[in-house]
């Protein structure tokens, strides 16, 4: 599915058709698959169905699948920190020029889904579906941070799950869209008795090695201010700097609703 919007972005094209049998009940999945992701009905070809997905710019921020991967500066932008040791293998096309991209091509659900999860202790818990999440990898040990941590990733909050009860709701709800095995679940829950939430979120756009902000290039645009612990959860900050980071990134305008 990402490849087909991809590339839909890339050619710049304003509408996506699949024509497809719904006879075997695979292909009903996939029809339902499909409609998930905000294909619609068209009509019939034969004895195929049409079904057309508009890609022309919108964002749906009571339901992002309908509309990605589009995103919009019109809502709250956070910055989330994730460890190297986790950062590609839950987002190996944000893979630094270190890395080879051959280590994270394994069938691991969590790596080749665009829905995925976060799990989160962060005092600041007040996020919602349709937020932005902008992934800043941490530095490496033993390498400065000053260069080395960088922002690689944009993501749309799709759910957060708060509230949970216990130990094994916790576990069932990371399934399959967490990087992270059962016991390392049960160990992250009982780690602290401010339990953490889960942020349920879509992959929709990795910045270009190239164009990757470290931490000195984040401070001189004020997007950090440098303060402890400024990143230790999530950090919202301001639709002006979100621009300049879309600015300064490079990022395709065309994936942007203002």
């Amino acid at each position: 599915m990402k490849i087909i919007f991809d590339n839909a972005i890339l050619y710049k094209v304003e509408e996506i058709y699949v024509t497809i049998f719904e006879k075997s009940d695979e292909q009903k999945r996939l029809v339902a698959l499909l409609e998930e992701w905000g294909f619609q009905r068209y009509g019939s070809k034969l004895d195929e169905s049409v079904f057309i997905r508009d890609l022309r710019k919108n964002f749906n921020i009571s339901n992002p699948k309908l509309t990605y991967p589009f995103i919009t500066s019109d809502t709250n932008v956070f910055l989330v920190p994730i460890y190297p040791k986790y950062h590609t293998e839950l987002l190996p096309d944000s893979y630094l020029k270190t890395e080879s991209p051959s280590n994270y091509i394994e069938n691991e659900p969590h790596r080749n889904a665009i829905s995925k999860v976060y799990i989160c202790r962060s005092i600041e818990r007040n996020i919602k579906r349709g937020d932005i999440l902008v992934f800043y990898r941490t530095a490496a040990k033993g390498q400065s941070a000053y260069y080395s941590s960088v922002i690689t990733t944009i993501g749309i909050i799709e759910d957060k799950v708060d509230g949970i009860q216990n130990e094994n709701e916790f576990i069932l709800k990371c399934r399959k869209r967490s990087i992270f095995t059962d016991n390392y679940l049960r160990e992250f829950w009982n780690y602290s008795t401010y339990r953490p939430f889960i942020i349920k979120f879509l992959y929709v756009f990795s910045f270009s090695v190239g164009s990757r902000l470290n931490r000195k290039q984040l401070l001189d645009l004020k997007v950090i201010t440098g303060a402890d612990n400024e990143l230790r959860g999530l950090k919202k900050i301001t639709k002006e700097q979100f621009l300049t980071l879309l600015k300064e990134t490079k990022t395709n305008e065309s994936i942007i609703v203002n």
